[in-house]
């Protein structure tokens, strides 16, 4: 609109005041006639000579605000706070009037182009870093790969073009991407593609400099390239998405015919977008791959599943100190006879702390028991030569551990067991009778010599020997929240499981521990059942190989 206005009180002569005036200066009277102008303003507006109407010679918008100013009984538009501006020309311009005290109107014509454009590139680039500033929050907001490929993908559709593709480096010919049309969603889909065929396409994907979209034939976009309903491509920009060391792929950004080409400066832009895209890409990817090698990693440091193996009944439980976790400092195995009737070996142990520094030596002792299964029938020298290794590393943590030997004899199960350490394995009676094995022993990994004696026992069908660690006696809970569940406590649960098979026995030790605790922090908890079927087995089931057992 347009500025305050100024009454003059008197006529100005244009040669003394406004033909010095740096602005064009136009006069015009209330019916829009010219009345004067200056030498500035006739270069301006040649036909807006005196006598001329200014609605035969001057832009609209500057003709209305005059009416706007003459015609009596509309609003004073000259009280408005913005100043009116238009264009004259390719010229943008600022108009500000001065009514006279006979109703004309000298109309001072100050040029705003430079300005104009120096606070539309200011208020872009404003735009454009806020846009930045906000896709990287949204790229950044997940590490699921696929899930940024389509954010990728829908920010720069709804953005920066028509439509985009998010392709990511593939193996041979087929290139996995995400297509998303402006206004839709993302459709991720995998094509058979060689990227040698498409202009620029390959040298993005190899994390190369992008090749100016003029180079690009819109024309030869391939069909896979345009989304359905599209229509006729009128540019194209391909540019890479740069990663950490490798490319994380290419950005294909697509407008129609009818929409304006791609400009070297919105080029520029893609690129800003591309690179903060690429970091997030190869985040995501970098954490995916960690991921699945930590997953293989993770499946030799878990607990195997237990079943009935040569005629004897296993079952087992583990929890790790921090529920987050999968792996811990506890930890349980069962190593099948290599012989039929011959003795399997089940270890339990505990080590030292918690968490994944834990988890490793645990890993460590679990591939040196299983190389010393050879020595299996003799528990205390496996757990001397196991000392040794454990001194003889780079660990300072030491651990308690047990060892039982389990064979089936005719209708009842042999145990030997040896403590290093640990706490005594319980004998569950037919009669709810709870024994503790009659074994101990020293730490493994703290002296240089170990010592441990050697319990035996027979388990008649229904009957069961548990193995466990100290998380469960010493788990802190109850009613105040201070007591530890206690070995008392322990033996009189396991004393009401008279005749319960292995699996029902490890599961209700498994829940009572986890009851007394009722969410509260904890250590690592593991047991083990070892259970004399009351049904005689005429078989034995993955009993053949020796080695770790695992499901």
């Amino acid at each position: 609109m347009v500025s305050t206005q100024t009454r003059a009180g008197q006529a100005d002569a244009p040669d003394s005041i406004w033909g010095r005036a740096p602005y064009p200066v136009l006069v015009a009277d209330v019916h829009g006639a010219v009345l004067q102008r200056n030498a500035a303003a006739g270069h301006l507006l040649p036909a807006a000579e005196p006598g001329a109407l200014l609605a035969d010679t001057v832009p609209h918008w500057l003709q209305a605000a005059h009416c706007a100013l003459t015609v009596p009984g509309p609003p004073d538009v000259a009280d408005a706070a913005e100043p009116l501006r238009g264009a004259i020309g390719e010229r943008r311009f600022e108009a500000h009037p001065t009514v006279r005290d006979d109703g004309s109107v000298a109309w001072w014509l100050v040029d705003d182009t430079d300005r104009q454009l120096a606070h539309d590139a200011l208020t872009m680039e404003r735009e454009r870093t806020a846009f930045l500033a906000a896709a990287s929050s949204a790229l950044l907001s997940s590490l699921n790969l696929g899930r940024c490929m389509e954010v990728t993908a829908q920010l720069a559709a709804e953005n920066l073009a028509d439509a985009a593709l998010t392709i990511a480096p593939g193996r041979g010919n087929r290139l996995p991407m995400v297509t998303c049309l402006r206004g839709g969603a993302p459709a991720p889909s995998t094509v058979m593609v060689d990227p040698d065929d498409i202009p620029g396409l390959s040298e993005a994907l190899r994390g190369f400099p992008p090749v100016p979209s003029r180079w690009i034939d819109p024309a030869a976009a391939p069909a896979w390239m345009v989304p359905e309903g599209f229509g006729p491509v009128g540019s194209v920009v391909i540019t890479p998405l740069p990663g950490h060391g490798v490319p994380a792929g290419a950005l294909v950004l697509l407008r129609t015919s009818d929409t304006e080409a791609f400009s070297s400066e919105e080029e520029v832009f893609a690129r800003l977008f591309a690179a903060r895209a690429g970091a997030a890409l190869s985040a995501a990817r970098l954490y995916a791959e960690q991921t699945a090698i930590s997953d293989v990693l993770m499946q030799e440091l878990l607990p195997p599943v237990l079943h009935h193996i040569s005629g004897v009944d296993y079952a087992g439980r583990y929890r790790p100190a921090a529920d987050h976790e999968r792996i811990g400092g506890d930890f349980y195995d069962v190593h099948p006879a290599a012989v039929e009737g011959e003795a399997s070996l089940v270890s339990l142990g505990d080590v030292c702390g918690k968490g994944l520094e834990a988890a490793v030596l645990t890993g460590k002792i679990r591939n040196t028991l299983h190389a010393l299964l050879p020595l299996a029938d003799d528990h205390q020298r496996m757990l001397s030569l196991l000392n040794t290794a454990l001194l003889s590393s780079h660990h300072t943590r030491f651990a308690t551990m047990v060892l039982a030997s389990a064979v089936r004899r005719e209708n009842a199960v042999d145990l030997r067991v040896t403590s290093g350490g640990h706490p005594s394995p319980l004998i569950v009676r037919a009669d709810g009778t709870v024994e503790e094995a009659d074994t101990r022993g020293t730490l493994i990994g703290a002296l240089p010599t170990v010592s441990a004696t050697t319990a035996t026992a027979t388990l008649a069908p229904g009957e069961s020997c548990v193995l466990y660690t100290d998380g469960i006696t010493e788990a802190k809970g109850g009613p105040l929240g201070d007591a530890q569940f206690g070995e008392a406590r322990l033996k009189r649960a396991l004393a009401k499981c008279a005749g319960m098979p292995a699996e029902g026995i490890a599961e209700h030790v498994h829940m009572l521990a986890d009851q007394w605790l009722n969410g509260r922090s904890h250590d690592d908890i593991a047991v083990v059942v070892i259970s004399a079927p009351r049904t005689h087995h005429l078989s034995a089931v993955d009993g053949h190989t020796r080695g770790r057992y695992t499901a």
